[in-house]
């Protein structure tokens, strides 16, 4: 390893190790890693904003504004309140059909601004039956996070993939002549919450004294009154499927995903400004100051760590290093990069290990002559499922547990935290690695 290579390495490290700290601001210790990188010599100036897949940042910039309009809707209070009608007052299985709902809103809308749509509709339910909070919350953000990785939209790893290997966004359904991300997952992610809700919600809430007065005045209420501007929230959803369309037909436009997720945000601020009086939709203002800009400039700076050690041959060296290992058994060593994965990413953060792995894999499958999808998969998977397991692998359950803890006024210990995300991830991760063995790793292996 040459000099460089090692002060790469080690800035690297000791960045990711800082934001899995968690005590400084995750920007703040991106932009100080890069910074490091330059005066080093990792990386020229210039170079850096090169690392940046500035489309990826456009898809996550357009999709966000989309989904701040949608969550003032009134649309996740519908969904709640619909949820409470099927449910026939059954705890058990609300509980159970907001976490799938919010996994499959998640597949379209990151999952952190899922927990903060979905969030006040739980508060508003659990606070009405005098219910504890965090099981709802918790679930909800396990769902959010397991079904981001299903389809291209929802969460940053599918499109890191994009941005690697060029996946189009109907590939995340089919691809190379089997099922891929959006039915392994779903099929995954629907036995789980099945598993869940048969052997631990309905013996939690059985016997529980609960409110029945206030389930049945929710239960009664007509879902559409939660929708104050039904004009407001028509335009936010027909332009979101919109752009979703777009985004799905992007082979036969050429257009940059970033470019029609864009268009379509600014397109529905156009429309909310011009028609701001009759619609009483917010303003612009408010929906650009709610943005997580802290996020997005995260995202910036953890594409450029990664290209620093991409750029003086790291990736390359460790990629030329498991050649020999897949090359020696495929099957073998596929299994070994998914359940290493899988507990790496509990504990640190997922996206910079996907996005330094899907590097690593491309360069593995050049210089061993194999296909690369059945790798990609498995750490796009592993990377996401195992990343449920902590706080430090999964920004969105941090959220969820800062929530808990405020609205409830109680300190969530570890053995109620890992209560829900050890079995979570154990059971999402075997389920979901025999669908890979069988659809992915077997039929490839040499």
């Amino acid at each position: 390893m040459e000099s460089i290579q090692l002060i790469a390495l080690i800035i690297f490290l000791v960045t990711i190790g800082l934001i899995i700290w968690g005590k400084v601001d995750r920007a703040a210790i991106g932009i100080i890693g890069v910074l490091v990188m330059v005066l080093f010599g990792v990386m020229k100036a210039g170079e850096a904003f090169m690392f940046v897949d500035w489309n990826v940042i456009a898809i996550l910039f357009g999709i966000w504004i989309i989904a701040i309009y949608f969550g003032k809707t009134g649309i996740p209070h519908y969904l709640a309140v619909t949820m409470l009608r099927v449910s026939r007052n059954n705890i058990a299985l609300f509980l159970t059909l907001l976490g799938v709902v919010s996994a499959f809103i998640s597949m379209f809308v990151d999952n952190v601004v899922v927990i903060l749509m979905m969030a006040p509709v739980v508060l508003y339910v659990t606070q009405k039956m005098k219910l504890a909070s965090f099981p709802f919350i918790i679930f909800i953000a396990l769902s959010a996070n397991f079904m981001g990785t299903a389809l291209l939209l929802g969460d940053l790893p599918p499109q890191m993939l994009h941005s690697v290997a060029g996946i189009e966004f109907s590939e995340f359904v089919w691809q190379e002549g089997r099922p891929s991300s959006f039915p392994i997952l779903t099929v995954t992610y629907l036995l789980t919450a099945f598993l869940f809700y048969q052997f631990k919600f309905r013996k939690m809430y059985a016997g529980r004294a609960i409110n029945n007065t206030a389930i049945g005045e929710m239960a009664v209420t007509d879902p559409m009154e939660h929708i104050k501007n039904k004009k407001f929230a028509v335009i936010v959803v027909a332009v979101f499927c919109a752009t979703v369309l777009g985004m799905a037909f992007r082979p036969l436009t050429g257009l940059y995903l970033g470019f029609i997720a864009v268009t379509g945000a600014l397109t529905l601020v156009l429309i909310m400004e011009i028609f701001q009086k009759k619609l009483g939709n917010p303003s612009f203002e408010e929906v650009i100051g709610e943005l997580d800009w802290r996020a997005l400039l995260f995202y910036v700076t953890l594409f450029i760590l990664v290209g620093g050690i991409n750029h003086v041959g790291l990736i390359k060296m460790i990629a030329n290093a498991m050649a020999f290992y897949v090359q020696s058994s495929f099957i073998g060593g596929t299994t070994i990069v998914y359940w290493v994965t899988a507990p790496i990413v509990g504990i640190i953060e997922h996206d910079a290990y996907i996005l330094a792995f899907l590097y690593i894999i491309r360069d593995l499958a050049a210089s061993a002559n194999i296909n690369p999808w059945p790798l990609w998969w498995v750490v796009l998977w592993a990377g996401t499922l195992g990343s449920n397991l902590t706080v430090a692998g999964a920004p969105a359950l941090f959220v969820a547990l800062n929530i808990c803890e405020r609205e409830d006024s109680v300190k969530i210990d570890l053995k109620q935290f890992f209560g829900y995300t050890i079995p979570f991830v154990v059971i999402t991760l075997v389920i979901c690695f025999v669908l890979a063995l069988v659809i992915w790793i077997i039929p490839f292996a040499p």
